[in-house]
Protein backbone atom coordinates (compact mmCIF):
# COMPACT_ATOMS: atom_id res chain seq x y z
CA UNK A 1 0.00 0.00 0.00
CA UNK A 2 1.35 3.39 -1.04
CA UNK A 3 1.49 5.82 1.89
CA UNK A 4 0.66 9.47 1.26
CA UNK A 5 2.51 11.57 3.82
CA UNK A 6 1.38 14.99 4.98
CA UNK A 7 3.49 17.95 3.80
CA UNK A 8 6.23 19.01 6.18
CA UNK A 9 5.31 22.67 5.85
CA UNK A 10 1.79 23.22 7.08
CA UNK A 11 0.34 26.29 8.81
CA UNK A 12 0.39 26.09 12.59
CA UNK A 13 -3.39 26.50 12.52
CA UNK A 14 -3.80 23.17 10.70
CA UNK A 15 -1.41 21.45 13.11
CA UNK A 16 -3.48 22.70 16.04
CA UNK A 17 -6.67 21.48 14.36
CA UNK A 18 -5.18 18.01 13.99
CA UNK A 19 -4.01 18.03 17.62
CA UNK A 20 -7.52 18.99 18.75
CA UNK A 21 -9.03 16.04 16.88
CA UNK A 22 -6.34 13.69 18.21
CA UNK A 23 -7.36 14.53 21.79
CA UNK A 24 -11.05 14.12 20.88
CA UNK A 25 -10.52 10.67 19.35
CA UNK A 26 -8.36 9.71 22.33
CA UNK A 27 -11.16 10.85 24.66
CA UNK A 28 -13.67 8.62 22.88
CA UNK A 29 -11.47 5.55 22.48
CA UNK A 30 -9.05 5.48 25.40
CA UNK A 31 -9.58 8.17 28.03
CA UNK A 32 -12.11 6.10 29.99
CA UNK A 33 -9.67 3.20 30.19
CA UNK A 34 -6.87 5.54 31.27
CA UNK A 35 -9.07 7.07 33.97
CA UNK A 36 -10.02 3.62 35.23
CA UNK A 37 -6.35 2.60 35.29
CA UNK A 38 -5.41 5.73 37.24
CA UNK A 39 -8.15 4.98 39.76
CA UNK A 40 -6.93 1.39 40.23
CA UNK A 41 -3.33 2.58 40.71
CA UNK A 42 -4.57 5.14 43.22
CA UNK A 43 -6.33 2.37 45.15
CA UNK A 44 -3.09 0.36 45.31
CA UNK A 45 -0.87 3.28 46.27
CA UNK A 46 -0.19 5.12 49.50
CA UNK A 47 -2.84 7.58 48.37
CA UNK A 48 -5.63 5.00 48.63
CA UNK A 49 -7.52 7.30 51.00
CA UNK A 50 -8.16 9.64 48.04
CA UNK A 51 -9.65 6.75 46.09
CA UNK A 52 -11.85 5.87 49.06
CA UNK A 53 -13.07 9.47 49.32
CA UNK A 54 -13.81 9.50 45.60
CA UNK A 55 -15.85 6.29 45.93
CA UNK A 56 -17.91 8.07 48.56
CA UNK A 57 -18.35 10.98 46.16
CA UNK A 58 -19.47 8.58 43.40
CA UNK A 59 -22.15 7.21 45.70
CA UNK A 60 -23.41 10.64 46.76
CA UNK A 61 -23.30 11.91 43.16
CA UNK A 62 -24.72 8.76 41.53
CA UNK A 63 -27.94 10.42 40.34
CA UNK A 64 -26.38 13.51 38.79
CA UNK A 65 -25.94 12.04 35.25
CA UNK A 66 -29.69 11.33 35.21
CA UNK A 67 -30.67 14.70 36.68
CA UNK A 68 -29.28 17.16 34.17
CA UNK A 69 -25.59 16.43 34.75
CA UNK A 70 -23.07 19.06 35.76
CA UNK A 71 -22.21 21.13 32.70
CA UNK A 72 -19.33 23.60 32.75
CA UNK A 73 -19.41 26.84 30.77
CA UNK A 74 -15.62 26.84 31.00
CA UNK A 75 -15.22 23.35 29.48
CA UNK A 76 -17.73 24.03 26.71
CA UNK A 77 -15.80 27.14 25.69
CA UNK A 78 -12.30 25.69 25.65
CA UNK A 79 -10.23 27.07 22.76
CA UNK A 80 -9.48 23.52 21.65
CA UNK A 81 -13.08 23.11 20.47
CA UNK A 82 -12.63 25.96 17.98
CA UNK A 83 -9.74 24.06 16.39
CA UNK A 84 -11.81 20.88 16.53
CA UNK A 85 -14.65 22.65 14.67
CA UNK A 86 -12.35 24.04 12.01
CA UNK A 87 -10.66 20.70 11.30
CA UNK A 88 -13.69 19.38 9.37
CA UNK A 89 -15.19 22.11 9.52
CA UNK A 90 -18.48 21.79 11.45
CA UNK A 91 -21.33 24.23 10.86
CA UNK A 92 -24.73 24.46 12.55
CA UNK A 93 -27.68 25.55 10.41
CA UNK A 94 -31.01 26.85 11.73
CA UNK A 95 -34.24 26.61 9.73
CA UNK A 96 -36.59 28.10 12.34
CA UNK A 97 -36.54 29.87 15.69
CA UNK A 98 -37.19 27.70 18.77
CA UNK A 99 -39.31 29.26 21.49
CA UNK A 100 -37.47 28.81 24.83
CA UNK A 101 -40.79 28.53 26.65
CA UNK A 102 -40.95 24.89 25.52
CA UNK A 103 -38.78 21.84 26.11
CA UNK A 104 -37.48 20.06 23.01
CA UNK A 105 -36.37 16.60 22.00
CA UNK A 106 -33.85 16.77 19.14
CA UNK A 107 -33.57 13.59 17.06
CA UNK A 108 -30.01 13.52 15.69
CA UNK A 109 -29.35 11.60 12.44
CA UNK A 110 -27.26 9.80 11.37
CA UNK A 111 -25.32 8.44 14.33
CA UNK A 112 -22.09 8.11 12.36
CA UNK A 113 -19.10 6.35 13.92
CA UNK A 114 -18.27 8.82 16.71
CA UNK A 115 -21.15 11.36 16.54
CA UNK A 116 -18.72 14.15 15.67
CA UNK A 117 -21.42 16.61 14.62
CA UNK A 118 -23.48 15.89 17.71
CA UNK A 119 -20.51 16.50 19.99
CA UNK A 120 -19.21 19.59 18.20
CA UNK A 121 -22.59 21.31 18.02
CA UNK A 122 -24.24 20.32 21.30
CA UNK A 123 -21.37 19.63 23.74
CA UNK A 124 -19.32 22.73 22.89
CA UNK A 125 -20.08 26.33 22.00
CA UNK A 126 -17.72 26.27 19.02
CA UNK A 127 -20.54 26.36 16.46
CA UNK A 128 -22.53 28.96 18.39
CA UNK A 129 -25.54 26.97 19.61
CA UNK A 130 -26.37 29.40 22.43
CA UNK A 131 -26.18 32.41 20.12
CA UNK A 132 -28.30 30.69 17.49
CA UNK A 133 -30.91 29.37 19.94
CA UNK A 134 -30.95 31.79 22.89
CA UNK A 135 -32.63 30.47 26.00
CA UNK A 136 -32.08 26.79 25.13
CA UNK A 137 -29.70 24.46 26.97
CA UNK A 138 -28.63 21.38 24.96
CA UNK A 139 -27.88 17.98 26.52
CA UNK A 140 -26.48 15.12 24.43
CA UNK A 141 -27.55 11.73 25.78
CA UNK A 142 -24.87 9.04 26.17
CA UNK A 143 -24.91 5.40 27.30
CA UNK A 144 -25.20 5.14 31.12
CA UNK A 145 -22.16 2.85 31.33
CA UNK A 146 -19.73 5.71 30.73
CA UNK A 147 -20.98 7.64 33.76
CA UNK A 148 -19.77 4.86 36.02
CA UNK A 149 -16.12 5.33 35.02
CA UNK A 150 -14.19 7.28 37.70
CA UNK A 151 -12.95 10.75 36.66
CA UNK A 152 -14.09 10.25 33.06
CA UNK A 153 -17.68 10.93 34.11
CA UNK A 154 -16.71 14.36 35.41
CA UNK A 155 -15.11 15.27 32.10
CA UNK A 156 -18.03 14.25 29.88
CA UNK A 157 -20.61 15.87 32.15
CA UNK A 158 -18.67 19.12 31.84
CA UNK A 159 -19.59 19.27 28.16
CA UNK A 160 -23.27 18.71 28.80
CA UNK A 161 -23.43 14.95 28.28
CA UNK A 162 -26.03 13.13 30.37
CA UNK A 163 -27.19 9.54 30.74
CA UNK A 164 -29.46 8.12 28.02
CA UNK A 165 -31.65 6.36 30.58
CA UNK A 166 -35.36 7.05 30.22
CA UNK A 167 -35.38 8.73 33.64
CA UNK A 168 -32.68 11.13 32.46
CA UNK A 169 -34.60 12.24 29.37
CA UNK A 170 -37.81 12.49 31.40
CA UNK A 171 -36.07 14.74 33.94
CA UNK A 172 -35.02 17.18 31.21
CA UNK A 173 -38.27 17.15 29.26
CA UNK A 174 -40.40 17.70 32.39
CA UNK A 175 -38.52 20.80 33.60
CA UNK A 176 -40.96 23.65 34.27
CA UNK A 177 -40.38 26.85 32.36
CA UNK A 178 -38.97 25.14 29.25
CA UNK A 179 -35.60 25.88 27.67
CA UNK A 180 -34.26 22.30 27.80
CA UNK A 181 -33.17 20.46 24.63
CA UNK A 182 -32.44 16.74 24.99
CA UNK A 183 -30.45 15.49 21.98
CA UNK A 184 -30.78 11.79 21.12
CA UNK A 185 -28.83 9.96 18.41
CA UNK A 186 -31.93 7.96 17.53
CA UNK A 187 -30.20 5.23 15.50
CA UNK A 188 -27.99 4.39 18.45
CA UNK A 189 -25.07 2.00 18.49
CA UNK A 190 -26.47 -0.38 15.81
CA UNK A 191 -26.60 2.43 13.25
CA UNK A 192 -22.88 3.10 13.68
CA UNK A 193 -22.18 -0.33 12.15
CA UNK A 194 -23.55 0.98 8.84
CA UNK A 195 -21.76 4.35 8.99
CA UNK A 196 -19.59 4.68 5.89
CA UNK A 197 -19.26 7.22 3.05
CA UNK A 198 -22.44 7.53 1.03
CA UNK A 199 -24.64 5.66 3.54
CA UNK A 200 -28.16 7.06 3.93
CA UNK A 201 -29.74 4.20 5.89
CA UNK A 202 -31.29 5.22 9.21
CA UNK A 203 -32.57 2.90 11.92
CA UNK A 204 -35.86 4.63 12.63
CA UNK A 205 -38.88 2.48 11.68
CA UNK A 206 -38.93 0.65 15.02
CA UNK A 207 -37.47 3.48 17.12
CA UNK A 208 -40.52 4.91 18.84
CA UNK A 209 -39.44 5.26 22.47
CA UNK A 210 -38.40 8.89 21.96
CA UNK A 211 -41.78 9.61 20.38
CA UNK A 212 -43.56 8.23 23.46
CA UNK A 213 -41.35 10.36 25.71
CA UNK A 214 -42.17 13.50 23.74
CA UNK A 215 -45.90 12.79 24.02
CA UNK A 216 -45.79 12.03 27.74
CA UNK A 217 -44.05 15.31 28.51
CA UNK A 218 -45.41 17.52 25.74
CA UNK A 219 -41.89 18.16 24.44
CA UNK A 220 -41.71 19.49 20.90
CA UNK A 221 -39.84 17.27 18.45
CA UNK A 222 -37.04 18.66 16.29
CA UNK A 223 -35.53 16.55 13.47
CA UNK A 224 -31.80 17.14 12.96
CA UNK A 225 -29.80 15.84 10.01
CA UNK A 226 -26.03 16.07 10.01
CA UNK A 227 -24.80 16.09 6.41
CA UNK A 228 -21.30 14.63 6.14
CA UNK A 229 -21.49 12.63 9.39
CA UNK A 230 -21.03 9.31 7.57
CA UNK A 231 -18.21 10.62 5.37
CA UNK A 232 -15.61 10.83 8.14
CA UNK A 233 -14.52 7.18 8.32
CA UNK A 234 -14.28 4.10 6.15
CA UNK A 235 -15.32 0.82 7.71
CA UNK A 236 -14.52 -2.82 7.08
CA UNK A 237 -17.17 -4.50 4.96
CA UNK A 238 -19.77 -5.98 7.32
CA UNK A 239 -22.97 -6.63 5.37
CA UNK A 240 -25.95 -8.05 7.25
CA UNK A 241 -25.51 -11.79 7.69
CA UNK A 242 -21.71 -11.75 7.38
CA UNK A 243 -19.55 -13.40 10.05
CA UNK A 244 -18.15 -10.02 11.14
CA UNK A 245 -21.60 -8.47 11.43
CA UNK A 246 -22.90 -11.40 13.48
CA UNK A 247 -20.00 -10.99 15.91
CA UNK A 248 -20.55 -7.20 16.09
CA UNK A 249 -24.29 -7.60 16.67
CA UNK A 250 -23.69 -10.17 19.41
CA UNK A 251 -21.13 -7.97 21.17
CA UNK A 252 -23.48 -5.01 20.90
CA UNK A 253 -26.31 -6.97 22.54
CA UNK A 254 -24.00 -8.17 25.34
CA UNK A 255 -22.12 -4.93 26.07
CA UNK A 256 -24.52 -2.29 24.78
CA UNK A 257 -21.63 -0.69 22.86
CA UNK A 258 -21.10 -1.14 19.12
CA UNK A 259 -17.61 -1.92 17.83
CA UNK A 260 -17.36 -0.66 14.25
CA UNK A 261 -13.99 -1.51 12.69
CA UNK A 262 -13.33 1.93 11.23
CA UNK A 263 -10.30 3.61 9.74
CA UNK A 264 -9.45 6.84 7.96
CA UNK A 265 -6.17 8.78 8.19
CA UNK A 266 -3.27 9.30 10.58
CA UNK A 267 -1.52 12.28 12.12
CA UNK A 268 1.39 12.54 9.67
CA UNK A 269 -0.02 10.61 6.70
CA UNK A 270 -3.34 10.34 4.89
CA UNK A 271 -3.44 6.60 4.08
CA UNK A 272 -4.48 4.88 7.32
CA UNK A 273 -5.23 5.61 10.97
CA UNK A 274 -8.04 6.45 13.35
CA UNK A 275 -8.37 10.17 12.74
CA UNK A 276 -11.42 11.24 10.72
CA UNK A 277 -11.06 12.60 7.21
CA UNK A 278 -11.23 16.37 6.79
CA UNK A 279 -14.75 16.37 5.41
CA UNK A 280 -17.27 19.15 6.16
CA UNK A 281 -20.16 18.46 8.54
CA UNK A 282 -23.30 20.55 8.10
CA UNK A 283 -25.80 19.93 10.90
CA UNK A 284 -29.26 21.21 9.96
CA UNK A 285 -31.76 21.76 12.77
CA UNK A 286 -35.23 21.34 11.30
CA UNK A 287 -38.51 23.01 12.10
CA UNK A 288 -40.11 22.03 15.42
CA UNK A 289 -43.11 19.69 15.54
CA UNK A 290 -45.58 20.90 18.19
CA UNK A 291 -46.56 18.11 20.60
CA UNK A 292 -49.49 18.22 23.01
CA UNK A 293 -48.90 16.49 26.32
CA UNK A 294 -50.51 13.07 26.62
CA UNK A 295 -49.52 11.22 29.83
CA UNK A 296 -50.85 7.89 28.49
CA UNK A 297 -50.41 7.89 24.70
CA UNK A 298 -51.98 5.04 22.77
CA UNK A 299 -50.21 3.04 20.06
CA UNK A 300 -52.12 5.01 17.45
CA UNK A 301 -50.98 8.30 19.01
CA UNK A 302 -47.36 7.15 18.95
CA UNK A 303 -47.57 5.80 15.39
CA UNK A 304 -49.18 9.00 14.09
CA UNK A 305 -46.50 11.26 15.60
CA UNK A 306 -43.77 8.85 14.49
CA UNK A 307 -45.00 9.10 10.90
CA UNK A 308 -45.12 12.88 11.16
CA UNK A 309 -41.56 12.91 12.49
CA UNK A 310 -40.25 10.75 9.63
CA UNK A 311 -41.93 13.07 7.13
CA UNK A 312 -40.35 16.11 8.79
CA UNK A 313 -36.90 14.49 8.81
CA UNK A 314 -37.27 13.56 5.15
CA UNK A 315 -38.21 17.16 4.40
CA UNK A 316 -35.08 18.46 6.14
CA UNK A 317 -32.96 16.08 4.07
CA UNK A 318 -34.65 16.74 0.72
CA UNK A 319 -34.66 20.52 1.12
CA UNK A 320 -30.94 20.66 1.91
CA UNK A 321 -29.26 17.75 0.12
CA UNK A 322 -28.45 19.70 -3.05
CA UNK A 323 -26.57 22.26 -0.95
CA UNK A 324 -24.23 19.61 0.38
CA UNK A 325 -23.34 17.55 -2.67
CA UNK A 326 -25.91 14.76 -2.45
CA UNK A 327 -27.34 13.78 -5.87
CA UNK A 328 -31.00 14.43 -6.58
CA UNK A 329 -31.74 10.69 -6.94
CA UNK A 330 -30.44 9.84 -3.45
CA UNK A 331 -33.00 9.51 -0.65
CA UNK A 332 -33.14 8.41 2.97
CA UNK A 333 -33.76 4.72 3.61
CA UNK A 334 -35.54 3.93 6.89
CA UNK A 335 -35.15 0.45 8.36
Amino acid sequence: MKIEFAPLRLPLRRRLQTAAVVQWVFSFLALAQVCLGVFVLLCLSDWWILAALYVGWLYLDRDTPSCGGRRSHWVRNWRVWTYFRDYFPITLMKTADLDPRYNYLFGFHPHGVLVAGGFGNFCTEASGFSRMFPGLTPYLLMLPFWFRVPFFREYIMGGGLVSSEKASASYLLSRPGGGQAAVIAVGGAPESLDARPGALTLQLLQRKGFIKLALKHGAWLVPVFSFGENELFDQMENPAGSALRRVQDRLQRIMGVALPLFHARGVFQYSFGLLPYRKPIHTVVGRPIPVSQNPCPSKDDIDALHTLYMEALTQVFEENKNNYGIPEDKHLNFI
